[in-house]
């Protein structure tokens, strides 16, 4: 069994989740950096992966996801499903930026749960408990520290009910954790075997989508040379500063026309080109297949002249972009200049700016506009090391 962080985009994608593996979604990270997408999920399911979901973001999942086979656990999940409760406010909670994952503010099912165990002891009445609800619902999230529900039920008049959850607080810690209690549950459900019908796989038309395949390609991850590498950056780097890309990317159109992605019949490029354009064209202005990084094949056609100095310059390409995220805030490639990064790319291929079009189409990058973008995340290495470069000459 492996315990990781609260679960972000990306994470699902990882290639040790496999067939037959159950993965339990408990929290879940969406202010700081993207939320797991649905279709995340769906795709996971779609390879044999049983997912269950319960107590905060795996609840509201499940909730979405149970006509696909995604199994919920709990009473959060239950009230999702009821429609008591909706809104990823409801289980929202604030977190230390440091790393550490400890919930630092109070969720509104907590409050609610704790509200309801006091009317059972009569603390309070339904009338009241509604009331503070609202008022304590009423607070951003990241802000209902314990300090912050102290002050609202003062302000509401229930100092009672305040110096009653605390005194329970007090003697065990975890006293109206629901959330807690739910994922417990959930642990218990993943550790009995629980297994989904054998009809409930969702079929890959269920997530198969432009956005999915952006997504998967982005997060597809490589270990060769002891390295940890993005497949896309190692492609990039290729098609960037490999200087014989251009057949490497004709190989690529000649293996897909010949095994086309849909269910339309192979043809040799030549003959596919001819019934189209007359083969007035080349044939990388014409097609632009999307590629997926899943199939080995498209991979292997597409690093063919890869070398293990190239897989260096894309680890050490990556450290850099990293650490100019790390040291300035709110940094993205975006903040990259596309001019600078236009005149890079036209001095490496060595084209007339006039054919920078015609060079990024041939290297399987569309156009100049976007080979600007595909190629900024390499910028800040690149440039860090000609700087060096150009220091030792001096």
């Amino acid at each position: 069994m492996r315990v990781w962080p609260p679960v972000r985009h990306g994470d699902l994608f990882d290639t040790a989740i496999r067939g037959g593996d159950t993965a339990l979604i408990i929290d879940g990270v969406y202010h700081q950096a993207p939320a797991l997408r649905h279709k995340e999920i769906l795709a996971a399911m779609g390879r044999g992966v049983r997912l269950i979901g319960a107590a905060s973001i795996g609840a509201l999942r499940a909730a979405e996801l149970a006509p696909f086979g995604m199994l919920g656990v709990g009473s959060i999940y239950t009230a999702y499903v009821r429609g008591e409760i909706d809104g990823d406010d409801e289980v929202a909670v604030g977190q230390a930026p440091d790393g550490e994952w400890d919930a630092l503010t109070w969720s509104v099912v907590n409050l609610r749960h704790a509200l309801q165990l006091a009317r059972s002891a009569g603390v309070l009445d339904a009338e009241r408990a509604t009331r503070t609800l609202t008022a304590l619902h009423a607070v951003y999230y990241p802000q209902r520290t314990t300090a912050a529900v102290r002050a609202v039920c003062r302000r509401q008049g229930e100092t009672e009910f305040a110096g009653w959850l605390a005194e329970r607080r007090d003697q065990d810690r975890n006293f109206g954790d629901l959330k807690r209690a739910d994922a417990l549950a959930a642990v218990r459900t993943a550790l009995s075997g629980w297994a989904p019908r054998a009809d409930s796989q969702p079929a890959p038309s269920v997530w198969e989508t432009t956005y999915f395949r952006q997504w998967s390609n982005a997060f597809a991850r490589e270990r060769v040379d002891g390295l940890e590498l993005s497949t896309e950056d190692r492609i990039v780097y290729q098609q960037v500063f490999d200087p014989a890309f251009r057949k490497t990317w004709a190989a690529y159109l000649e293996y897909r026309s010949r095994h086309p992605a849909s269910d339309e019949p192979g043809l040799p490029l030549a003959e596919r080109l001819g019934q189209v354009t007359g083969g007035d064209l080349p044939a990388h202005h014409v097609f632009h297949p999307a590629v997926d990084l899943r199939d080995e094949t498209t991979v292997a056609l597409l690093l063919a002249s890869e070398t293990p100095e190239d897989r260096q310059a894309v680890a050490r390409y990556a450290d850099a972009l990293a650490r100019a995220r790390r040291s300035r805030p709110g940094f993205s490639t975006a903040a990259v200049r596309g001019d600078l990064t236009r005149r890079v790319l036209v001095r490496v291929w060595r084209c007339p700016a006039q054919r920078f079009d015609a060079e990024a189409s041939a290297r399987g990058l569309v156009c100049g506009a976007r080979a600007v973008e595909a190629a900024k995340r390499l910028m800040p290495g690149f440039l860090n090391e000609r700087k060096e470069m150009a220091s030792g000459a001096r």
